[in-house]
């Protein structure tokens, strides 16, 4: 199996363009949107440390956004909560996927927590930052502050692009991006079966 891990900064398509590579696809976004709704476990976790700001079941995404605002050290906090959860699901998704020639990963802190084994293949989304800052002015739940916070937590593009074994540019135009994506898989597996 090849895992091709998708990495970026918030809002450079890495859904979209995982989704595209027409494998089996996990989301760790989508997981912890699903443990905040349907784990009491994650759920009583959560409360216990953030009694302030967890009020009642299932968990609401805005109330976590509050506590990081209010001190930038409760992202850490909840990360350490909420990462075990959905290493749990990966695990999970990875053993149900066993014999898939290809599965795509969206993970984005899978660099920062070390998640990337030497064998993965990270392809990197390098887009224009106006564009970006468009695309992310545009989302329903849109904070600026939230935003600086989340990028803080993250590697620096610069870092990230160096760990990459791949750079794909997405200017955001589906008809290219698609193409792009479909030369690219060709490449990996290509180069994968010849080494």
């Amino acid at each position: 199996m090849i895992k091709i891990s998708i990495v970026g900064d918030i809002g450079s398509g890495k859904t979209y363009i995982s989704k595209l590579f027409g494998a089996p696809f996990f989301s760790a976004d989508t997981e912890v949107t699903k443990i905040y709704k349907k784990n009491r476990k994650c759920f009583n976790e959560l409360k216990t440390k953030f009694p302030k700001f967890i009020k009642k079941f299932p968990v609401e995404k805005k109330e976590l956004s509050d506590a990081i605002k209010k001190n930038i050290s409760n992202l850490r906090k909840i990360s350490s909560i909420v990462h075990p959860f959905v290493r749990r699901e990966l695990k999970t998704f990875l053993k149900r996927n066993a014999r898939e020639r290809i599965v795509v990963l969206d993970i984005p802190l899978y660099l920062e927590n070390k998640m990337n084994k030497k064998e993965d293949i990270i392809i990197f989304i390098q887009t224009k930052k106006r564009n970006r800052d468009i695309r992310l002015k545009k989302r329903k739940n849109f904070n600026l502050k939230l935003l600086k916070i989340l990028r803080k937590s993250q590697l620096s593009l610069k870092q990230k692009k160096l760990k990459s074994n791949y750079v794909l540019d997405n200017n955001y135009n589906s008809v290219i991006i698609k193409n792009k994506v479909k030369m690219l898989k060709k490449k990996i597996l290509y180069d994968r079966s010849s080494s």
